[in-house]
């Protein structure tokens, strides 16, 4: 057996083997299982709440325990790896997530599968930034990197827009079990070829990993993050706030804990260079558009459109069709131009995508059109992650990652959470005054009532809404990105 992924980063892969490529398929494949399964539960959720009872409460802590267990864990899980090994980390995942995939055959309550989700969420965690750690491995030419980037970036789109299709597929056969154990032969497979085709990897210098740090960047993330759903869900509270506060808090006593250490666990002194901070502004506007146009639209295909989950799913893939089109030449059009060409432009055109929804009629076609068009904006984001990682040298490359995969994850949350929430202000606003209580709470308490056709017509008006401010935002995320690239700063460049 030839290992590809050489023991120490200071030895870089030649360019000339073929199996890198390999080695992209099995991370991509495995990264799109991962993001896949974020997005299933949502169609699996309803039947599984039916069946186990699930409190409304229930309900909200099975959606977050994954979110917070990934978040939490991002940061101490990747300075391990970059320790331990990033394969080991990786195969690790693998395992964690083919565990917990099979336990939910023994799950009958609300406490059962909230533990799964928060250990797929732990798998989550080790998965995600050892797959962009092992790429700038393996991928010593920055052309060629920032192409597995973009193939990787693609992957993550594809799984966003596949996983409603194949939970509505299979829950259209089977039982909400099935959104779960889909995984195990998936992970089988990626576990195997993990093994074969990735060597492992580590960092030449590994930061030092203390319980204070664990316990500030795990906790300060995790209160922040649970603070930020609590606040789109219930509005601000002083227990909220206080959470929220804490966790700013411990997040910064963290960071200056950071900046005081020769060998953190997180490599904060990363934010000083001005292209990461593009690479992150990008990753950022893109993870908030995608998380928002996703959760608001399937409410939209559902609710008032009528479709079934499956239905919906369909209806979403344009998203991912625009990124896989586009994601192959971004790189190619980055070297004939420049990279901040390239990604200011993705951040425009996803800007534009964002307005259609706002100006277009909300009918399908139109709609789907739209979709596409930000879909091809996001086609810039594995741009984006060349920018981070290649701003690291080997020793930071895990907390290039870490930093990526926690903008991701701040990204879906915030867009859920604040343009969520102006969706929920917006429709309430355009509610009749005799509207009862069900109906002011959401859509789906005037499905097949007499005040469907109103709340339907709110509805439409804050899914416009969404795509007005997400618009804007995202114009000025390319503006800061603009300002944040070199003008000189070529493909080849970026590599540290």
């Amino acid at each position: 057996m030839t290992d590809l992924i050489p023991t120490s980063s200071t030895t870089p892969a030649t360019a000339s083997d073929p199996r890198r490529w390999w080695a992209l398929a099995v991370l991509a494949a495995s990264l799109l299982v991962v993001v896949m399964d974020m997005t299933i539960l949502n169609v699996a959720l309803p039947e599984m709440a039916t069946e186990l009872h699930l409190t409304s409460v229930s309900q909200l802590w099975v959606v977050d325990a994954y979110a917070l267990a990934l978040a939490g864990l991002l940061i101490p899980v990747t300075a391990l790896g970059d320790r331990w090994g990033r394969k080991r980390m990786l195969i690790t995942g693998y395992a964690a997530f083919a565990v917990g995939s099979v336990a939910i055959l023994w799950a009958d309550s609300a406490a059962a599968v909230i533990a799964i989700r928060a250990l797929l969420g732990i798998g989550g965690a080790m998965v995600m930034p050892s797959t962009l750690s092992l790429i700038r491995s393996v991928f010593a030419d920055a052309r060629e990197r920032t192409l597995a980037l973009s193939i990787w970036g693609a992957s993550a789109a594809l799984g966003g827009a596949v996983g409603p299709v194949v939970g509505g597929a299979l829950l259209e056969h089977f039982s909400w079990h099935s959104a779960f154990l889909v995984n195990v032969p998936l992970m089988a497979v990626a576990i195997v070829a993990g093994v074969w085709l990735l060597r492992e990897n580590r960092s030449p210098r590994p930061g030092r990993i203390d319980a204070v740090g664990v316990l500030l960047s795990a906790g300060g993330m995790t209160a922040f993050v649970y603070a930020v759903k609590q606040l789109g869900k219930h509005g601000p509270s002083l227990p909220t706030l206080a959470l929220l506060v804490l966790g700013v808090v411990m997040l910064t006593a963290f960071v200056r804990a950071a900046l005081a250490s020769d060998r953190p666990m997180l490599d904060v002194r990363l934010f000083g260079n001005p292209v990461l901070r593009a690479g992150v502004v990008a990753a950022l506007a893109s993870s908030v558009a995608m998380a928002s146009v996703l959760f608001v639209g399937s409410q939209w295909l559902q609710l008032v459109d009528g479709r079934t989950p499956l239905q919906a799913g369909v209806a979403l893939l344009p998203l991912a069709v625009g990124a896989i089109i586009a994601s192959p030449f971004a790189p190619a059009l980055a070297e004939r131009t420049s990279p901040r060409i390239v990604l200011a432009g993705g951040l425009l055109v996803l800007s534009a995508g964002l307005g259609l929804l706002a100006v277009l009629p909300v009918t399908y076609p139109f709609v789907a059109v739209a979709f596409a068009v930000v879909g091809l904006g996001t086609s810039a984001l594995g741009l984006g992650s060349a920018l981070i990682m290649g701003a690291a040298n080997d020793d930071q490359a895990g907390s290039a990652a870490a930093v990526e995969e926690i903008t991701y994850e701040l990204g879906a949350v915030l867009g859920i959470t604040f343009l969520g929430s102006l969706v929920g202000a917006v429709y309430r606003a355009g509610l009749p005054s005799g509207a009862d209580g069900a109906v002011r709470e959401s859509v789906a308490g005037a499905v097949g009532g007499p005040w469907f056709a109103d709340a339907a017509d709110a509805f439409v008006t804050a899914f416009g809404s969404v795509g007005a401010v997400g618009a804007v935002l995202t114009a000025l995320a390319a503006y800061a990105v603009w300002r944040l690239v070199p003008a000189d700063l070529s493909l080849s460049d970026v590599h540290h």
